[in-house]
C-alpha cells in the first residue's frame, strides 16, 4: 500500500532528532519538533520548519505523552511521525494511536514492536524459531548456582534498569533499584534475570525489512566496550568477526533475518547477541569461538547506526521512510567496505564513578567533514544535538555528541577519530573525551580485543587519565596567568600600556593560583622585566608572545601556541593541539559565607532525592549507603565518607537538589 509523506514530526530531541530532519529536508520533507521546557531553545527545535511546545520538564510529562504528540502533529499539519529513539519509540500503543489518528508510522507494525517488546516474550519467540538464545530466571526463584547474573528491564535498553549481582545478598536491593530506574526511564518496572557473561562480546546486525517480503542485513556492528551496561564505542565491522571468519558473520545474518522474518517485521531494526569468542583465533577448533545467543530486537533505529551508514553507504533513515511509504527493498543486500568507528561523547566524569554532569556548554568547536550525513572521502562525521550556549539538564541523558570516523582500515579510522577528540575544544562540563582517545590508542583496543570487560580489564586509572601530563598542567596554567594579565592589562582606564606587576626595582614573582576539574591546586608564577618574562618553575621555557586569547611559548626549541579562553565566573580553558585543561581560577581573598560545616556531604551532581536512609543521631560507618540521587535517569548512591554519627540531614525524598548543596552533615563519634 503506498502512502505518501510530505511533513515528518519527530518525537524525540537532541541529535536523533537533527539526524532525522537532515534527511527529511534532503528528501524535500517537513519538518516538525516537539520540545519540553528545558529544550525551547535546543538545536533541534531551531533546526525544524516548525515547533511545537509540550510543556513540562521531565519525560513523564513531555516525550513520553503519546497525546500531546499527536496532538502537536495534527497542529503542525505532519502526516508522518518518527520516534527516532528512546522514549516511545518501542512503545506499540504509540504506534497504534498514530495509525487511528491517520498518521503514517515511521516504524516496524504495532504487532512486532509487541512481540519484541517483552523481552522474556521476545527470548521466547526466537527460541521457537531456532534463534539460541540464554535462559531467562524469575528474580524470585534465584539462586546461589544462578550467579553470577544480570538483572534487566523488560520493556527497554540503554542501560537503564540493569544490574550485575555476584552476591545473593545483593539480589533484594539490586532488583528494587533496577525496577525503580525501569519505571522511570520507561513507564514499565518489570525486570527479569539471565545468566551474566563476564567476557561476552556484544555484536549486533542491522536489519531492514520491506512488507513485500525483502529482508536485509545490512552489516554487523559490535558494541562491546560498555560502561554500566551502556555503549560508549561501536564499530562496524565486527573485529571478533573479522577474526573468527566468514562462517559466523554468515551465520549471524541467517539468524536476524529469521529472527526478523518470525514476526513480519518492517522497517529498520537491530538484532543484538552475546558471542563468545573462544581462543578468538582464525581457523580455530575452540568449540565455543564464534558461539552467539539471542539478546533482543531493538525495533527502532539504534544510536550507532551511523557506523553502519558510513561502511555501506546507504541512509538508513531515508529507507525508513521509503519503506513506511510503500516502497520495496531491492533484493541485493548492501555491501560493506572500509572501517568505521563511532564514540559517544558524554558529560560525565569517568574518574569519578562515571558521574554526570549538567550545565552551560560554552564552546563546542568539533571539527567535521559531514553533519549527519556520508562521507565522501575518509573522514569524520559529527551527529550532535547540541551547541555553544545549550544547556545540559538532569532530566535527560548526558550524551553530548556522537563523533564517527570512516577510512579504509580499522588502525587508520581509530588515529583519525582519536587526534579529532583530541584536538576538540569543549568547554563547561567534564567530559568523557580524554577516555575516549586512550582507549583509541590503547594497545588492546587497536588489537580488536574489545570484549564487554575491557574497561575493567585495562582499568580507568589508565584509561581515564588526563591527555595533558603535569608538566603540560604547569605550562597551561603559565599560559593562563599571562594571558589573564595581558586582558587586565589591555582593559585597564590608567597606565594601561605599562606591563603587568610594573616596578622601578625588581620585586617578587606574580602568581596566580588555580584549580584542575580534579580539585588539584596549580600556582603560575611570573615577572615582567626588561629582559622580557621569567618563569621561574618552567626549564627552559620561552614565552615568544602574550596575547589575551593567546599565549606562544618555546620549550627545549619547540614551539607550542596556547589558546586561552576566560569566563566571568572564574572559568579558563587552555586549549592545544592534542590536549587541553580546565582551571577554576582560585580567588585571593576567601568569602566566609561560602565555607561549609566541616563534616558536610555535598551534592555531587544536581538531581532529585528518591530515598533516605538515615537519621539524625545514627551512627554509620565509611563506605555505608545514605541516600540515593536519580540524575540522567540512572540512580547514583551517597555514601557516608567516614565513620561517625549523623548531626544533620538536610533532605528528604523528592527534593531537588544542585551541585554543592548539603545532604547531611557526618561528625566524628
Amino acid at each position: 500500500m503506498t502512502k505518501t509523506i510530505t511533513s515528518v514530526l519527530v518525537a524525540n530531541r537532541g541529535e536523533i532528532a537533527c539526524r532525522v530532519f537532515t534527511t527529511c529536508k534532503a528528501m524535500g520533507l517537513g519538518t516538525v519538533a516537539v520540545y519540553s521546557d528545558p529544550d525551547a531553545d535546543a538545536p533541534h527545535v531551531r533546526m525544524a520548519d516548525s515547533a511545537v511546545a509540550l510543556r513540562g520538564s521531565t519525560s513523564a510529562q513531555t516525550y513520553l505523552r503519546p497525546e500531546k504528540i499527536i496532538a502537536a502533529a495534527r497542529a503542525a499539519g505532519a502526516d508522518a511521525i518518527h520516534p527516532g529513539y528512546g522514549f516511545l519509540s518501542e512503545n506499540a500503543d504509540f504506534a497504534r494511536a498514530v495509525v487511528a489518528a491517520g498518521l503514517v508510522w515511521i516504524g516496524p507494525p504495532a504487532d512486532a514492536i509487541t512481540a519484541m517488546g517483552s523481552k522474556v516474550n521476545a527470548k521466547e519467540l526466537m527460541a521457537k524459531a531456532g534463534v539460541p538464545v540464554l535462559t531467562d530466571i524469575d528474580p524470585d526463584a534465584v539462586t546461589e548456582s544462578d550467579l553470577p547474573l544480570l538483572i534487566k528491564a523488560s520493556a527497554g535498553g540503554g542501560g537503564r534498569g540493569m544490574r550485575v549481582v555476584r552476591e545473593l545478598a545483593e539480589l533484594g536491593d539490586a532488583v528494587a533499584a533496577a525496577r525503580r530506574e525501569a519505571e522511570s526511564a520507561f513507564g514499565d518496572p518489570t525486570v527479569f534475570c539471565e545468566p551474566y557473561i563476564e567476557r561476552g562480546h556484544h555484536i549486533e546486525v542491522q536489519v531492514m525489512a520491506d512488507e513485500h517480503g525483502v529482508v536485509w542485513a545490512v552489516g554487523e556492528r559490535e558494541c562491546s566496550i560498555q560502561r554500566r551496561h551502556q555503549k560508549v564505542i561501536e564499530e562496524a565491522p565486527a573485529p571478533l568477526v573479522e577474526r573468527i571468519g566468514p562462517n559466523m558473520r554468515e551465520r549471524l545474518y541467517d539468524a536476524a533475518r529469521q529472527a526478523v522474518s518470525s514476526i513480519g517485521y518492517r522497517g529498520a531494526g537491530t538484532v543484538e547477541f552475546l558471542a563468545d569468542a573462544g581462543s578468538g583465533a582464525s581457523g580455530s577448533n575452540d568449540a565455543d569461538a564464534g558461539k552467539f545467543f539471542f539478546l533482543e530486537t531493538n525495533t527502532r533505529l539504534q544510536v550507532e547506526h551511523p557506523v553502519t551508514e558510513l561502511t555501506t553507504g546507504i541512509d538508513l533513515v531515508a529507507w525508513q521512510i521509503r519503506v513506511a511509504e510503500g516502497e520495496a527493498l531491492p533484493v541485493e543486500e548492501p555491501v560493506a567496505s572500509g572501517h568505521s568507528i563511532e564514540v559517544r561523547l558524554y558529560a560525565e566524569d569517568p574518574a569519578n564513578d562515571w558521574q554526570p554532569q549538567s550545565g552551560t556548554v560554552t564552546a563546542f568547536d568539533l571539527p567535521a567533514d559531514a553533519h549527519f550525513e556520508s562521507l565522501a572521502r575518509p573522514g569524520i562525521r559529527v551527529d550532535a544535538g547540541i551547541a555553544a550556549g545549550s544547556e545540559i539538564s538532569t532530566f535527560y541523558d548526558p550524551m553530548l555528541a556522537k563523533v564517527i570516523s570512516w577510512a579504509p582500515t580499522r588502525d587508520r579510522a581509530a588515529a583519525m577519530l582519536a587526534r579529532t577528540l583530541a584536538d576538540a575544544k569543549i568547554h563547561g562540563l567534564v567530559t568523557n573525551r580524554d577516555m575516549l582517545v586512550r582507549t583509541l590508542r590503547d594497545e588492546t583496543f587497536l588489537s580488536g580485543d574489545t570484549d564487554t570487560a575491557y574497561l575493567d580489564t585495562v582499568g580507568l586509572d589508565v584509561l581515564a587519565a588526563p591527555l595533558a601530563s603535569a608538566g603540560d598542567v604547569e605550562a597551561a596554567a603559565v599560559a593562563a596567568a599571562l594571558a589573564q594579565s595581558a586582558a587586565n592589562r589591555s582593559a585597564a582606564r590608567v597606565a594601561g600600556s605599562l606591563p603587568s606587576g610594573w616596578r622601578n626595582i625588581a620585586s617578587g614573582y606574580q602568581q596566580k593560583t588555580y584549580t584542575t576539574a580534579a580539585g588539584d591546586e596549580v600556582v603560575a608564577r611570573y615577572r615582567i622585566g626588561r629582559a622580557g618574562i621569567e618563569l621561574p618553575d618552567l626549564d627552559d621555557a620561552v614565552v615568544c608572545s602574550v596575547a589575551a586569547e593567546e599565549v606562544v611559548m618555546a620549550t627545549a626549541g619547540v614551539t607550542r601556541r596556547y589558546a586561552v579562553t576566560a569566563a566571568e565566573n572564574g572559568a579558563v580553558n587552555v586549549d592545544w593541539p592534542g590536549a587541553s585543561v580546565a582551571f577554576t581560577r582560585v580567588p585571593r581573598y576567601i568569602d566566609p559565607a561560602a565555607q561549609t560545616r566541616p563534616g558536610s556531604l555535598l551534592a555531587p551532581m544536581p538531581g532529585s532525592v528518591i530515598r533516605v536512609a538515615a537519621a539524625e543521631g545514627d551512627t554509620v560507618t565509611a563506605g555505608q549507603p545514605l541516600l540515593w540521587l536519580e540524575a540522567m535517569k540512572m540512580e547514583h548512591t551517597i555514601s557516608a565518607p567516614s565513620d561517625g554519627v549523623v548531626s544533620v540531614v538536610a533532605v528528604e525524598a523528592g527534593r531537588q537538589v544542585s551541585v554543592g548543596d548539603v545532604l547531611a552533615v557526618i561528625t566524628d563519634l
